[in-house]
């Protein structure tokens, strides 16, 4: 059972009580992401998230890591496009000490001169290594290729330029427009007590109001080209097609039609491309959707000299997907592929707790159970057929690493 209630402030605290477990999840959500920065900001809800853990008036960084190790629990952060998350999963028996050090962190954080000097190379540190892994940036290239100057495409981590720019004045102002209390969610799953919801409330009470309404425009999916040279042992390639935004009613499909193509080890592309004709070792689909957009992401990495056959390959998939639609066979398979992970990922108190922040922050809803797996049996061949020809017989987006920095002749049109 999933309550929901909403401070004086705006503050959103959702609960969900498992009494079946001796573990507690807590989330602080908050409805920021590179999306919402500014381009001279890039990357400040990132650079946020790491100096949270690096000290406040009461608890050094290294206090803060030994009190959660000390417990046996686990302590994390995370920066998406439209969100910031800080988490625990603790014993049932420690879950007041960890909200105690969770929003002490958020509230009293002191990001003290030494400690961003310190961070802010850490966090060079972790743009060199995303840079060193082409299986990774490439996913932020076409970001950038299907978004352009739209916040969308700029990169969580921001840039050398803008994370060079950044001290407390900067963080403080960032935090004052939307570390506030309608961007805040807490999300707490697990074996809840009555006493630990109330601490929360009186805690969360804190938070400062809402002023600053976030105006963003919704962006346009372009099909450009990015193509960067780069000394690599494979060409890493992926193509972009337009998505679904959170919410839509036809997500369902997409995330049927995402499976059927590349979502799983019996997806199409990785039975044609690497089980059949071995042109790669990695092969895969993966669905993003944001509050108004999405986007339907192929990725692929192999041989220099494969890659125009590797091109040709994802566009026989995707042309007969769009052509022909999916089989009977592929739909009722996806489905209870679709269910049984469903079901599975419900076991985790970290789960439901991602899963009821998410929801209400992005959508202001939470469906049970029952309600998903109805809404994923009502899905008809025809809605997945018919997704697949609209989104798959658009023109891609593209990004390419590769050794000279030229596109294959197979996207050259």
């Amino acid at each position: 059972m999933i309550n929901t209630m909403t401070l004086d402030n705006g503050v959103r605290i959702i609960t969900e009580k498992m009494s079946t477990v001796r573990s507690v999840s807590i989330g602080i959500w908050v409805g920021t992401g590179s999306r919402y920065e500014s381009a001279e900001e890039n990357g400040i809800s990132h650079f946020l998230e790491h100096m949270f853990f690096k000290g406040t008036n009461t608890r050094s960084a290294q206090e803060i890591a030994e009190f959660f190790d000390s417990i046996g629990g686990q302590v994390n952060a995370f920066t998406s496009k439209e969100y910031t998350c800080y988490y625990a999963k603790v014993l049932d028996d420690h879950a007041g000490q960890a909200i105690d050090t969770l929003s002490d962190m958020f509230f009293h954080s002191t990001f003290q001169k030494e400690e961003l000097e310190k961070e802010r190379k850490v966090v060079f540190e972790e743009i060199k290594m995303v840079d060193d892994t082409p299986d990774d940036i490439v996913h932020d290239l076409l970001s950038s290729a299907t978004y352009g100057k739209h916040s969308l495409g700029y990169p969580i981590l921001g840039t050398v330029e803008t994370l060079n720019s950044f001290n407390e004045g900067m963080l403080r102002h960032y935090m004052d427009r939307f570390y506030t209390g309608d961007y805040v969610v807490i999300s707490v799953a697990g074996n809840v007590h009555d006493e630990l919801i109330d601490k929360i409330k009186e805690t969360f009470s804190q938070v400062k109001p809402t002023t600053y309404n976030y105006q963003g425009e919704k962006p346009m999916f372009l099909p450009n080209r990015i193509v960067r040279k780069k000394e690599t042992e494979q060409a890493h390639l992926c193509l972009g097609y337009p998505g679904l935004p959170i919410g839509d009613k036809d997500v369902y499909a997409l995330v049927l039609l995402n499976n059927v193509l590349g979502g799983s080890m019996s997806s199409r592309l990785f039975q044609d491309i690497r089980e059949k004709r071995g042109l790669c070792y990695s092969v895969f689909s993966y669905h993003s959707s944001f509050r108004d957009s999405g986007m339907l992401t192929i990725y692929a990495g192999t041989g220099h000299d494969q890659l125009d056959d590797l091109v040709y390959s994802i566009q026989e998939t995707t042309s007969a997907l769009a052509e022909k639609g999916l089989t009977e066979k592929e739909l009722e398979n996806g489905k209870e592929q679709l269910k049984g992970s469903l079901m599975l990922s419900l076991e985790s108190t970290n789960s439901r707790m991602s899963r009821n922040g998410k929801n209400e922050l992005l959508l202001k809803k939470h469906r049970s159970l029952d309600e998903m797996i109805e809404q994923i049996n009502a899905v008809q061949k025809q809605d997945v057929s018919r997704l697949a020809k609209i989104l798959l017989s658009a023109s891609p987006s593209i990004s390419l690493i590769n050794a000279n920095g030229e596109l294959p002749k197979a996207l050259i049109h």
